[in-house]
């Protein structure tokens, strides 16, 4: 194997390590943030919370660690496979805006990778985190009949809903990866940049708009109601309805837990990216 191969491989294993490592540590939050962002006060089997702290109390004691663990499956995978996958086409990106693999990109290439990395990414989960939404938007006052797990749900919705609706959320969802992925990795890069920068000097001298987009495609992806209708069709509809019925600030539900959730879990993915990055590299230089 080539070392460019090797080295988009050993990245892309990185990236799947990381992020089941943050959904494992943030998933409660997840859940909750999930149920923020669809409850627009007209939905009727979808319990009411007054805070955070009041959701996650409420959730374990009527659903218990199952509720908060609601999608685990596959919030696990969609996060593995898309970590993984971002990493990789992100590598692969970099090193085609590369003349060569020791050339520093610009902030503005390191921009252009992650964005494309985050459309590719998007393309190929989408139905992944349409499932998990829906499952952790399933509580005890659900009325249509609960899916039993992660593949009972994909073939109800294929069966019910047709093979489009697992795309449901699309647009939102490439905003978010484009802008944020590539708001976070060229941030990334810069600070990384920054401490290598500082460390190679000092061995030389000594020897956070996401929100609403969330909102809208949660909202996209909950399940129709029995008699197979969507709450919402596209995402011009949410907006028109978000703004009638609960103005500006129902973009914003979910935000607390949202910004609990996200600040620590970017700080695990990427401490636990480069440790296990590094060890590869590691292991592979003592092979």
């Amino acid at each position: 194997m080539s070392s460019a191969s090797q080295w988009q491989w050993e990245t892309a294993t990185a990236g799947a390590i990381a992020g089941f490592a943050t959904v494992a540590a943030m998933h409660p939050l997840d859940v909750v943030r999930t149920r923020f962002q669809v409850h627009d006060g007209r939905v009727s089997n979808l319990p009411t919370y007054k805070n955070t702290a009041h959701a996650i109390f409420t959730i374990a004691r009527l659903e218990g660690l199952g509720g908060l663990y609601a999608g685990f499956s596959p919030a696990v995978l969609g996060s593995t496979v898309s970590w993984g996958l971002y990493f990789f086409f992100y590598g692969r990106a970099k090193q085609r805006y590369s003349k060569n693999r020791d050339e520093q990109l610009s902030p503005g290439l390191h921009l252009a990778s992650a964005a494309e990395a985050g459309a590719l990414v998007s393309l190929c989960t989408n139905p992944i985190w349409l499932v998990k939404t829906r499952l952790q938007l399933q509580t005890p006052l659900h009325q249509t009949q609960p899916y039993s797990g992660f593949y009972d749900a994909l073939r109800t919705i294929v069966r019910e809903e047709g093979w489009a609706a697992l795309y449901k959320g699309l647009l939102p969802s490439l905003f978010l990866q484009v802008s944020h992925g590539a708001i976070q990795f060229t941030a990334y890069e810069e600070l990384r940049k920054v401490v290598v920068d500082f460390k190679s000097k000092k061995r030389r001298r000594h020897s956070g708009s996401a929100d609403s987009v969330l909102v809208m495609r949660s909202r996209l992806q909950q399940r129709p109601s029995s008699e197979g209708i969507p709450r919402y069709m596209d995402s011009w509809h949410v907006i028109r309805e978000t703004v009638r019925f609960e103005g500006v600030r129902g973009f914003y539900k979910g935000i607390t837990p949202n910004l609990l959730k996200n600040v620590p879990a970017a700080s695990i993915t990427f401490i636990v990216y480069e440790n296990v990055l590094k060890f590869l590299k590691f292991a592979r230089t003592n092979e």
